[in-house]
């Protein structure tokens, strides 16, 4: 039985199999000694988060009530921009992740929480916890790695359709919360079943629809016709402000996920796959984004999705305290931490885009899949 990856250099072909598993023990109590420490200042540290939100987004709100004034719009828009970004990243991405259920604060817990998105949170959950999280950059199982729109590997056949594939990429980032409710009704695979039909999928389609339309009412309705003489004034600002956490949460992601050297792996691989293999994999398939505390807010701490892919339930706070002990790992096994500052890693997200569109012989690559160290079969195991 072989390991994870599949490229013709693999980075891990210098490890063993107890060095692997060794790696998996090690995270295991990286993760352990960040459950027992976890209190009274993580739990004050996501209240001021969740209450800075609050208050900006209402005075945003409040501020582009006035929005027909060009000051009160810039005013009013950036900090609705912000809000927007700090409640999906921050906020609910990591609470819908079970970061904060230790605290057992009904309003703060993953089941209760329904975020400011197009997409329902507990289709998100499904799609992005439980699919996501356990089959990280596997083609074809791992619908994120491209959201199923896009060529994301080199062993992927080539079609003329993935020339407009930076085009699409382009328009997904613009509208990507549209694209994310799509993605987690999993469209693309209800109509190859031909099951868009089926009572179930109507029944998610109707509660995807409702939540729709309840986010279009609120920033295209309700807040327009509340501003009075500013109304058209107030719905730009908030499609501005749509727009903008679009943009930041699709390259944020894309940074994480996508940038030229992260893994990818094929469906086989993982057969059999151990807790230590899941760990590597995450390693392999996951980059960092360095930058300044803010940054790291304002991504939701996703600018450390080594870590985040590492430990999804650990309070997101937690990871830059972290990250060092995971970075010493790779540096003692000779696996490289991927990371590097925000437009390195968006130039390079979108060179892999731009690259894939086209024919491997086109930019001179080479893809054959290498058979790689056989290892100890063992039963197989999934990390949460």
């Amino acid at each position: 039985m072989t390991v994870l990856q599949k490229k013709p250099v693999s980075p891990i072909d210098h490890l063993t199999a107890e060095d692997i598993e060794q790696i998996g023990r090690e995270l295991d109590a990286i993760r352990a000694e960040v459950v027992s420490a976890r209190g009274e200042s993580d739990a004050k540290y996501i209240r001021k988060v969740i209450d800075t939100q609050r208050k900006l987004e209402l005075g945003s709100r409040a501020v582009l009530l006035f929005s027909l004034f060009p000051p009160a719009w810039i005013v009013g828009t950036a900090g609705l921009s912000v809000a927007k970004i700090l409640e999906n990243m921050e906020i609910g991405h990591n609470v819908m992740h079970g970061q904060w259920d230790w605290m057992r604060d009904p309003k703060i817990h993953s089941t209760t929480w329904e975020w400011d998105n197009a997409s329902p949170s507990e289709q998100w959950k499904h799609s992005h916890n439980e699919l996501h999280h356990n089959f990280t950059n596997v083609v074809g199982k791992d619908n994120d790695l491209g959201y199923g729109i896009m060529r994301v590997d080199e062993d992927q056949r080539w079609h003329p359709v993935y020339l407009a594939q930076p085009l699409w990429n382009f328009i997904n980032a613009c509208f990507f919360e549209y694209g994310i409710a799509a993605y987690d009704l999993e469209i693309g695979k209800n109509v190859k079943r031909k099951t868009l039909k089926s009572p179930e999928f109507k029944a998610r389609a109707k509660v995807t629809l409702r939540k729709i339309r309840n986010q279009f009412k609120k920033d295209y309705v309700v807040h327009p016709i509340l501003s009075g003489p500013s109304i058209v004034h107030t719905l730009s600002a908030n499609f501005t402000a749509n727009l903008v956490r679009n943009l930041w949460t699709h390259s944020v992601i894309m940074c994480g996920h996508f940038p030229e050297g992260v893994q990818t792996f094929e469906k086989h691989s993982i057969d059999g796959e151990t807790k230590g293999e899941w760990y590597v994999r995450q390693m392999l398939g996951s980059a960092n984004i360095s930058g300044s505390k803010a940054m790291h807010i304002m991504t939701g701490n996703l600018s450390f999705q080594i870590e985040h892919h590492l430990f999804p339930d650990l309070p997101s706070n937690r990871y830059q305290e972290i990250a060092p002990k995971v970075k010493d790992l790779f540096d003692r096994y000779g696996l490289e931490y991927k990371t590097g500052s925000l437009p390195r890693q968006v130039a390079s997200a979108w060179h892999k885009v731009i690259r894939l569109s086209l024919p491997n012989n086109f930019m001179g690559t080479n893809a054959t899949p290498t058979p790689l160290p056989e290892r100890a079969s063992s039963p197989s195991t999934v990390a949460a």
